[in-house]
């Protein structure tokens, strides 16, 4: 069997990642494969991590990497030194400070208005509610004046023929 691969001694994160890989392929494990055997070392790595870590072009956590490299079946030493090399890329990867400059005199102090907080937003899906409500309620007592409307009109008023039958039965 081929030894597995180590990392790269560059302080590239697209080399590392590009040896990660090939950590992968090495094992010749499937991502569900990976998920199981770090669970049996006591590790957690769930398969979609994995997948998505090998994806990228950027350093993983140091967890993760962890996870990784001994679902893939290294031991203690080879362990250390992926997390060493992954230290040593991270801390290269740390963007530098800017220079210190000496402050020279201030010659003019602007004087700053504070901020006034910006007053809350009404919640938009609250006030929707609130008119959904209020056209329902407005819904309901058209409804009801309409019903009611229609039910006195039937009640009070009489059509032409019966009116014209009630007037010939009144006069003597």
């Amino acid at each position: 069997m081929t030894p597995p691969p180590v990392p790269p001694r560059t302080a590239a994160t697209p080399a590392f990642m590009a040896e990660l890989r090939r950590l992968k392929a090495w094992s010749g494990l499937s991502y569900r494969e990976l998920e199981r055997a770090a669970a049996a070392a006591g590790e957690v790595l769930p398969y979609s991590t994995a997948a998505t870590m090998l994806r990228r072009e950027r350093l993983p956590r140091e967890t993760v990497l962890v996870a990784f490299v001994v679902a893939c079946g290294l031991d203690a030493d080879d362990t250390r030194r992926w997390v060493a090399a992954r230290r040593e890329l991270a801390m290269s990867a740390q963007p530098s400070a800017p220079p210190v400059t000496p402050v020279t005199l201030i010659t003019r102090v602007t004087p700053v208005t504070p901020l006034t907080p910006a007053p809350p937003a009404a919640d938009p899906p609250v006030q929707r509610r609130r008119s959904r409500l209020r056209l329902a309620v407005v819904g309901a007592a058209t409804a009801v004046a309409v019903l009611f409307g229609v039910g006195a009109a039937a009640l009070g008023t009489m059509t032409v023929q019966e009116e014209q039958v009630e007037v010939s039965t009144q006069q003597p």
